[in-house]
Order: structure tokens, then sequence, then C-alpha cells
């Protein structure tokens, strides 16, 4: 896993990268701000490593950025504030900013990692029960889906969710309307003339048109994305 560190302090960060590379992590260290944001923007990381005390933009700047103008998997890469902050108030705004954890130094190696683990695992049981391909979540439990930069989820009937379903089970694969058709009916249950055309304009109206493509003469898809 790809992790960035932002840290000014050069023994801490040494510290860091050391511990997370014997873990076998991938980690790329920048000691400022903005060198941060510009990072992010350009690259995918699995997650952050955040001090607050920044020369020039600080941490709190960055994490609220990050989580206010990213997209897709940019948006919830998993964040830990590393700080020698240790008020309540601060604690309570870094997680209501966005933080997924909040440590405060000086801390054990140990006590990272571990930190890093519950994190990861918590995002990946989070995970468990949503189908994506970057531009559209749909949460199997909810029955509901969200556009990548959206906050609010978007409900769906019992038949688009089961055609959106379908379509995210295997973005960047054509459907049949056969395939479809028989995702959204029950076994017995008769076709109706030009159902899967109304559902793909419903969902449309709903999520966008760019969300499902018609391939003609074949069927329909999502496009593979970056979540996917």
């Amino acid at each position: 896993m790809r992790i960035l560190l932002v840290e000014d302090d050069p023994m801490i960060a040494q510290a860091v990268k050391g511990a997370l590379a014997d873990e076998m992590y991938t980690v790329e260290h920048v000691a400022n701000g903005r060198d941060a944001l510009m990072m992010l923007s350009v690259n995918d990381y699995g997650f952050l490593l955040l001090d607050l005390g920044l020369p020039g933009v600080d941490g709190m700047t960055v994490l609220k950025t990050l989580r206010a103008n990213a997209q897709g998997e940019k948006k919830s890469i998993p964040v830990i504030i590393l700080t020698a902050r240790d008020g309540l108030d601060d604690r309570l705004e870094g997680l209501d900013a966005g933080a997924d954890d909040y440590l405060v130094k000086p801390f054990h190696m140990s006590e990272l990692l571990a930190r890093i683990r519950a994190v990861l695992r918590r995002k990946n049981k989070s995970t468990e029960n949503t189908l994506t391909n970057g531009l559209v979540t749909l949460n199997t439990s909810e029955k509901t889906a969200t556009l990548a930069g959206a906050d609010s989820p978007i409900t769906l009937s019992r038949r688009e969710y089961a055609l959106l379903a379908a379509l995210l089970a295997r973005p960047g694969s054509i459907l049949s309307r056969r395939r479809i058709e028989e995702s959204i009916y029950e076994p017995g249950e008769e076709p109706e003339s030009n159902a899967v055309e109304y559902l793909i304009h419903s969902l449309r109206k709903k999520l966008g048109p760019e969300v499902i493509k018609n391939v003609r003469g074949l069927g329909w898809m999502v496009e593979k994305g970056s979540g996917s």
C-alpha cells in the first residue's frame, strides 16, 4: 500500500518511514501542506498520515480541502492525524473534519501500525456492502446510489437498484437486454415491453446521462473507473 506522510519534523518522519517500510508499506514524504495538496491531487494513495502543525498551509486546511474537493476514491482516503495537539477541541475538530483517527505525539510505532490496521479494517468492512466504478457507488444494504463528490444518497426503486447492481457488478462489460431482464425480474415474471429502456431512462434522470452507456445493437454498460 502507498502511504503519503506529511510531517515537518525530519526525525519523526524518518522514524515513521522506517517503521512503515519494515511492514512493507511504500511511503512518500512531504514536509508542508502545499506539497501535500499537490501530491494528493496528482497521485493515488491508500493512506494519509497528516501532521497538523505544518509550515504554510496547516494540516487542518489540508484535511478540509481534501474532504471538500477530492473526487471518487481520493475523497475517502483513510487519514490519521499525527500531532502534538492533545486538547479535546483539537481532537474533535480533526475528527469532524474527516480524519479517521487522531494520534498524539509522542507515540510508539507499534501503536501507529495498529491504528493503521484498525482504520483499514473499518474501511474494508464499510466497502463490503458497496459496488462502485468511481463515478457512482451503490450501497447494497440500503439500496441507494451516491454520485462521486456528492454527500446525499439517491433512493432507487427495486428494479432500478437491480439493474444498476447488475451493471456495477461488471463495470466495463456490456450486458445484453436478456441479461438485464434476468436481473430485474423474478423467476416466472414476464418481462414488460421496453421495461429496460424505461428503467435506464429513469436512472439517467436521477444519476445523470453519463452513468449508463448504450452500446448500439449490443446492450448497456457502466464504464470501468478508478474505484472498480
